[in-house]
């Protein structure tokens, strides 16, 4: 299925880019999250007649995620959790976890935005963590992971 991008997609293309993707992929994400339009004739010209504006909603979308990269980035977050005298963690530190500390100290982070490649946390340390704030912004954070007494 034929789509134009109404949004950057990473691995896909930039905004305004007709590109060709497996119909459940367009189906089931793309269109309903509204970041592709099918690439009738009527939706192109409908498309040409917006991109100026959507130009201008994506730029103040990357200029809003700078912002917040700069707020953040060399961060320190502090998550204290119960643990086992051999420093592993009862539970885990989700990126849940994370965002709701970050938000506790004022940053606007949603929990989609903190990845953990390799999972939760389940042991104390400091961890590196980066935050994908846009598809072209990131922050580094650390977060430190204390034992409660």
């Amino acid at each position: 299925m034929q789509v134009i991008l109404m949004d950057k997609v990473v691995n896909l293309g930039n905004l305004g880019d007709v590109v060709k993707v497996k119909d459940g992929y367009a189906r089931n994400f793309l269109i309903p999250t509204g970041r592709a339009r099918r690439a009738t004739q009527a939706n192109m010209e409908a498309f040409a007649a917006q991109k100026a504006e959507l130009e201008r909603i994506a730029a103040d979308k990357l200029a809003d995620a700078q912002r917040r990269s700069e707020k953040l980035e060399g961060a320190s977050v502090t998550i204290s959790q119960k643990a086992g005298v051999d420093g592993r963690l009862f539970g885990s530190i989700t990126n849940a976890d994370i965002a709701e500390a970050l938000q506790a100290q004022g940053h606007d982070v949603a929990k989609a935005d903190v990845r953990l490649p390799d999972g939760p946390l389940k042991a104390l340390g400091e961890y590196p963590v980066v935050l994908s704030l846009h598809s072209d912004v990131s922050a580094n954070i650390t977060v430190v992971v204390v034992g409660e007494q």
